[in-house]
């Protein structure tokens, strides 16, 4: 399998390429607008066809590079189920299996941060995932529905129950923090280590935290899988 961790540095946001070489198809999760001649380039240079544009979330910091991506290579823009994004191929429900030659991706349920948000356990040993859990962090909890004690429960109950050394792979950091392991997370992230759910909850709900710059503008374009402009 080939593996590679893309930063975006305006948004803070990992993109994911992941590629069967035998196959030559790969995989990108949670690509970028601003991004996408970035990684049509890698894909050209590693002879790589894109077949998937998976998205963990609707987000709120950055418009997805799905849709120019479909329009560039015809590959197809998968988001998790019950996303408001009917513009998307195809919705992925908890516990599906996306298979790519040696590729196994199985998601995983994570609502709190959105309402609906999917991790993805990558071949038993490494999880994507999005914004629910970040390096000694988590995704915030104050927009797009998100629910404080529903995000307590998809960490605790499905990602810190994964082995202790899978590899934890956020869709953010804003630390240069590249990689954890589940095991770490468990031990010291700050946000859970130590707390109840009625800790976190009134520790996620002081927060206080400005909207994200591009919120009024990336959420409507990625429920459109990144459209910036809509006609009447």
């Amino acid at each position: 399998m080939l593996f590679r961790q893309l930063f975006d540095s305006e948004s803070s946001t990992y993109t994911y390429l992941i590629a069967d070489p035998k196959l030559k198809e790969a995989i990108l999760v949670d690509p970028v607008l601003e991004q996408v001649e970035r990684d049509c380039r890698l894909l050209k240079e590693l002879d790589l066809t894109l077949r998937y544009c998976l998205e963990t979330h609707i987000h709120a910091d950055h418009i997805t590079g799905t849709g120019k991506l479909r329009e560039l290579t015809g590959c197809r823009g998968i988001v998790p189920d019950q996303a408001q994004a009917s513009c998307a191929d195809r919705q992925i429900q908890d516990l599906e299996i996306l298979e790519l030659g040696e590729i196994v991706i199985q998601a995983i349920a994570t609502p709190g941060h959105t309402d609906s948000h999917m991790a993805y356990h990558l071949n038993n040993n490494a999880v994507l995932t999005g914004d629910s859990l970040f390096i000694r962090g988590c995704g915030r909890t104050d927009f797009q529905s998100g629910d404080a004690g529903i995000l307590y429960d998809s960490v605790t109950q499905q990602l810190f129950t994964l082995p202790a050394p899978t590899l934890v792979y956020p869709a953010h950091d804003y630390r240069g923090c590249t990689v954890s392991t589940m095991g770490e997370e468990l031990r010291w992230n700050p946000r859970f280590a130590g707390r109840d759910r009625n800790g976190f909850i009134d520790f996620m709900n002081h927060l206080d935290l400005p909207d994200p710059k591009k919120m009024m503008e990336a959420v409507p374009a990625n429920e459109q899988c990144g459209r910036t402009s809509v006609a009447a």
